[in-house]
């Protein structure tokens, strides 16, 4: 555990990890620019009224302080003492992981449940230990695949967003994920546990989605827009978000079909998108 509230110097950080040759070439300038881009200022001030809370608390006290509120339906489609498997769309990129911790870590308790992460959201530290970083790669990739298969086989409950990336405007104007992949479902079917169905109702602001429809007009891979989702948290303040928890589809159901995961998860996000009705 740090001692005294993470702060984040993103200065010290990019020097630290750009290679020297270019990190000369980086102008403090530009640097301090991006520090106002991700509003590095309110993240800090978030960190600072938070700590030294972890976990679920550690959320429901960032909710407090931006004046978010949440309204929460199906909570009773949540079976008692079963093991499950949480899959929700990804609107947020960041606030969405937050609120869902706040709220099935006082429902299952922070050693009751544990959410599949990007190894690189590791750094939260005072959500550390309730993230199971995905890394497919190496030494680090197997120990990963260890530690998930373990989780999945314990009693506590499992959280992903399918999706991986937070979702996007499509050509339509709709907010919603890219495909969901399709290893939670063969997890689900593998380890015995029923799926529980989320949808989450919020949305980022409208530079985010115009990033990234820019992005992918330039034809540039690299998710530049991920670089906004910091201030997309500190912009969501006095925002009001809806959670939707369906009834859970079960494992057994699933292996019974015959269709592929690939098939199986591209249903279950269509079903997701059914309950914002």
């Amino acid at each position: 555990m740090t001692e005294g509230p993470l702060v984040i110097d993103l200065h010290k950080i990019l020097r630290k990890r750009l290679p020297k040759k270019i990190s000369g070439l980086v102008p403090d300038f530009l640097i301090t620019a991006l520090t106002r881009l991700i509003r590095q200022k309110e993240l800090n001030e978030i960190l600072r009224v938070t700590y030294p809370s972890r976990g679920s608390e550690f959320s429901r006290k960032v909710l407090e302080h931006l004046n978010i509120n949440v309204e929460v339906v199906g909570m009773d489609n949540i079976p008692e003492g079963k093991r499950l498997m949480f899959a929700s769309n990804h609107p947020l990129g960041g606030l969405d992981g937050i609120t869902l911790i706040a709220i099935l870590g006082e429902k299952f308790g922070d050693n009751g449940i544990r959410f599949l992460v990007n190894d690189m959201l590791m750094n939260v530290e005072p959500l550390k230990e309730m993230f199971l970083p995905i890394n497919k790669f190496g030494k680090q990739g197997r120990e990963a695949t260890v530690a998930i298969n373990s989780a999945m086989a314990s009693g506590s409950q499992i959280f992903q967003f399918p999706a991986g990336l937070c979702s996007r405007m499509n050509e339509k104007g709709e907010i919603k994920d890219l495909e969901w992949q399709k290893s939670f479902v063969s997890k689900a079917i593998e380890f015995k546990r029923d799926i529980v169905p989320v949808y989450f109702e919020g949305k980022n602001t409208q530079r985010f989605y115009k990033t990234a429809r820019l992005r992918k007009r330039l034809g540039l891979k690299f998710n530049l827009e991920q670089i906004l989702l910091p201030s997309e948290v500190c912009k969501a303040r006095g925002n009001s978000y809806k959670i939707i928890f369906g009834k859970p589809v079960s494992w057994e159901e699933l292996k019974r079909s015959g269709q592929s995961p690939k098939v199986l998860a591209e249903g279950l996000r269509s079903q997701v998108y059914s309950m914002s009705c």
